[in-house]
C-alpha cells in the first residue's frame, strides 16, 4: 500500500477509536473523574491534613501527579484491551488482518486511540485537581514526554492482554490482579524514602514507580528515582511491548480462527 493509503487506514482506525470512547463518555470519561475526585476529597482533604508535608510539598500536591498518572495509564490500557478484544470477539479483526493494511498501521491505530483516551482522562483529572490544589509544572518537556510514553506503553500492554484473552472476563484479570496492585505500590500515595530499606529495594522492581516519579519530577521537580534512568526503563518496556505486539499480529496466533 502507498503511504497515502496507509494514512487513510490509520486515520480511520484512530477516528473509530476516538468516536467509540467519546460516544460512551458516561462509561469512559465520567467514572475516572468521579473516582479521582473521591481520592482528592478523602486522601487529600480529610487525611492529607493530618499527614502534613511530603517531599517538601503538602500531601495533596504530592499525591496529585500520581493520581493523574494512574488515571492516564489505566484508561490507555482499558481502551485498547476492550476495543481490540471486541474486534476479535466479533471476528471483524480478521477482515482487517487480511486487508492490504500493514500490521504497523493497525497496531498504531489502536495504540493512538488508547493514548487519546488516556490523555483526555488525564486532562480531566488535572482540571479537577485544580479545585483542590495548585499545580505549577516545573518541566513541561519531561511532563509531556512521560505522559506520552506511558500512554503508549500501557496501550501496547492492553493490546497484548486482548490478544491472549479468551472471553470478557479475561480482560479484567490483569487490571485487577496486576495493574492495580502495582499502581498502588508505585509511590502514588507515598515516598519510597519512607519505607524500610528492604521494602524500598522491592519497590524499585516496580516499573510504575519510575513512571510516577518521572511525572512527579516534571510537575513538582522532586523524585525518588533518577529521572534519566526512569525514562530508560519506560522506553525499554515500550520497545519490548511494541516488538512483541508486532510479533503477535504477524503470527496471527489467537487472532485467526
Amino acid at each position: 500500500m502507498s503511504l497515502a493509503t496507509e494514512w487513510v487506514a490509520f486515520s480511520t482506525i484512530v477516528r473509530k477509536e476516538a468516536r467509540r470512547f467519546l460516544r460512551i463518555w458516561t462509561q469512559t470519561l465520567l467514572p475516572p473523574a468521579i473516582s479521582m475526585s473521591l481520592y482528592f476529597v478523602i486522601f487529600g482533604r480529610l487525611i492529607g491534613g493530618r499527614i502534613g508535608t511530603m517531599g517538601g510539598y503538602s500531601y495533596m500536591q504530592f499525591m496529585v501527579p500520581g493520581l493523574i498518572m494512574m488515571a492516564v495509564l489505566t484508561n490507555a490500557y482499558s481502551n485498547v484491551v476492550s476495543s481490540f478484544f471486541g474486534a476479535k470477539f466479533q471476528r471483524h479483526i480478521e477482515e482487517l488482518l487480511v486487508s492490504p493494511t500493514s500490521n504497523h498501521t493497525i497496531l498504531l491505530g489502536f495504540v493512538v486511540g488508547g493514548v487519546l483516551r488516556g490523555l483526555c482522562v488525564g486532562a480531566i483529572v488535572t482540571v479537577l485537581s485544580l479545585f483542590f490544589s495548585s499545580l505549577h509544572i516545573q518541566h513541561f518537556a519531561i511532563t509531556f514526554a512521560i505522559l506520552l510514553l506511558t500512554s503508549v506503553l500501557f496501550s501496547l500492554a492492553g493490546f497484548v492482554n486482548a490478544v491472549y484473552a479468551n472471553n470478557f472476563d479475561d480482560i479484567s484479570i490483569v487490571p485487577t490482579f496486576v495493574l492495580t496492585p502495582l499502581t498502588y505500590l508505585g509511590g502514588v500515595f507515598y515516598s519510597v524514602d519512607l519505607l524500610p530499606e528492604f521494602w524500598a529495594k522491592i519497590s524499585h522492581l516496580n516499573p510504575i514507580l519510575y513512571i510516577v516519579n518521572a511525572f512527579r519530577y516534571g510537575v513538582l521537580g522532586v523524585s525518588d528515582v533518577n529521572v534519566g534512568f526512569a525514562f530508560a526503563i519506560v522506553g525499554m518496556f515500550t520497545v519490548v511491548a511494541y516488538v512483541y505486539s508486532m510479533y503477535l499480529l504477524s503470527s496471527g496466533k489467537r487472532l485467526r480462527q
